[in-house]
């Protein structure tokens, strides 16, 4: 009689889906495929190109100039004291870190069924991969927002804000990316199943992005309308990353707790709708 090796096996793979999806454990054996999938989608992003990777500051700059030139110059919008190439820079480089994590996550099934109906990983692998990407593009032109603040902090009137704010920036930067990572996850099931959604959804964030205090800061808001902005979850994110950097912001410690409160149920809620769908899409991704 054979003896049975069922003890003797790393991983088990089931015909079954699960609420709570992979382990800690087994997610942690696939860091080296993590690290694999940034440098493959880095490399994808700017092969071909000229410029190669200085795109990752060069599209900031780019954008930076048109908000200075429209919204600065011939909208008037005030910044209430803070430098507008500042101001617009910080709101630049924090929603480029939400628009890019959302939508490269959200479209994770249409993208990767190649490799989703030939191997066998973990699926939350491939959202984990392409946030921790983003995070490192966020890194890169965070520098050259902190190299901005010290150029007019030399070379103009204006002076560094206390630093007693700073401790802040990297919750607000982990809260943005697990707040877009949530968003992603969610409609990465939706999209999954109808394409159309993809166009929803690329849509929906354009919108999102004026409900979202990057162009301006909310005191800008009239009182009739900021209880609407302020609904938005981003908005202290937003208002509390300005204020540990530039010294201008509008925070409450209620409507920090809310955003903290919605990113983590939404967050929740999105990893069990993922893993509980996720291995019923690839049939039809």
């Amino acid at each position: 009689m054979p003896t049975s090796t069922e003890d003797n096996w790393d991983w088990e793979i089931k015909a079954h889906t699960s609420w709570w999806g992979s382990s800690m454990a087994e997610l942690w054996s696939y860091r080296h495929l993590v690290g694999g999938l940034i440098r493959r989608d880095f490399l994808l992003s700017y092969q071909q190109t000229i410029l190669g990777p200085f795109w990752v500051l060069l599209q900031p700059i780019m954008t930076l100039a048109t908000y200075v030139l429209v919204f600065g110059n011939m909208v008037g919008i005030s910044t209430q004291g803070t430098p507008p190439v500042l101001f617009y820079l910080a709101g630049i480089i924090l929603w480029n870190l939400f628009n890019d994590v959302f939508t490269n996550t959200s479209a994770i099934f249409r993208d990767n069924a190649h490799l989703f109906t030939k191997v066998y990983f973990p699926r939350l692998v491939m959202p984990v991969a392409q946030m921790s990407g983003q995070l490192a593009r966020f890194v890169i032109q965070f520098l050259l927002l902190v190299v901005a603040i010290i150029g007019y902090a030399v070379f103009t009137p204006w002076s560094i804000p206390s630093t007693a704010w700073l401790v802040f920036v990297p919750l607000v930067v982990m809260l943005v990316g697990l707040l877009s990572l949530a968003l992603g996850l969610f409609f990465s099931v939706l999209t999954g199943k109808y394409r159309d959604v993809t166009y929803v959804a690329g849509l929906g964030i354009r919108l999102f992005m004026f409900l979202t205090p990057v162009i301006y800061p909310v005191s800008y808001i009239s009182e009739k309308w900021r209880w609407l902005v302020q609904l938005n979850p981003l908005t202290t994110l937003f208002e509390l990353f300005r204020q540990a950097l530039l010294g201008q912001g509008t925070v409450t410690l209620p409507q920090l707790l809310y955003s903290v409160g919605f990113t983590l149920v939404l967050l929740v809620g999105a990893l069990l709708i993922f893993n509980k769908q996720g291995d019923k899409l690839i049939d039809v991704a």
